[in-house]
């Protein structure tokens, strides 16, 4: 049985470390995985700029989110490169149902709306931290490692961002006790099967 490494530290705020399926699945389609980060880091921009227009009188959103939607659309370009190099293009994938069904228990009210909008991009960021710490860890290719280390610690800092926003906004004991339970339904959520190869399979 293959040994595979894991990253030295732990995100307390995920609830469940990624399966070891779900890494053999990763590693053996590694375009499939790219073609799909790519969509997640466009999909990423545009949540970014999606709550920046939500919000227009927030300043402090628009200060800290316009620069995250510039990154997330340069990641975009440098798997979009990546990829040609290596003789791949973009195309449309099956999503898993990941996204839309964390997103269902963003709360319709405000301000609750903007909270959980806060902590659900900062649980999906967090998620995609660790699974590319995964694969830069555990890839044989030394091409496709290189990138994913390029990518992990920008998915760190984003999470961190949401999460401050959340914290700045919102009593603190409040906001913790939410993201509690908006990170038991993002395991739950990855706990059942999708056995395509995606980032948040």
């Amino acid at each position: 049985m293959t040994e595979y490494k894991r990253p030295q530290f732990q995100i307390k705020y995920l609830k469940e470390l990624t399966s070891l399926d779900w890494l053999e699945l990763a590693l053996a389609n590694p375009i499939e995985i790219l073609i799909d980060h790519a969509h997640c880091e466009r999909k990423a921009a545009g949540f970014a700029i999606q709550i920046m227009f939500r919000y227009p009188s927030e300043n402090k959103v628009a200060e800290v989110l316009s620069p995250i939607a510039r990154e997330e659309l340069e990641h975009f370009e440098k798997i979009f490169y990546f990829l040609r190099s290596k003789g791949y293009g973009l195309k449309a994938l099956k999503p898993p149902p990941y996204g839309n069904e964390l997103s269902k228990n963003i709360r319709k009210e405000e301000p609750m709306r903007m909270l959980d909008s806060f902590l659900v991009a900062s649980l999906i960021e967090a998620r995609s931290h660790e699974r590319l710490s995964l694969l830069a860890l555990n890839s044989q290719d030394d091409q496709f490692k290189e990138l994913y280390q390029s990518l992990i610690q920008s998915e760190a800092r984003h999470f961190g961002v949401y999460w401050n926003l959340a914290q700045s906004k919102f009593d603190p004991i409040e906001t913790s006790y939410r993201l509690d339970q908006l990170s038991k339904i993002e395991s739950e959520i990855l706990s059942n099967t999708f056995t395509l190869p995606r980032v948040h399979s």
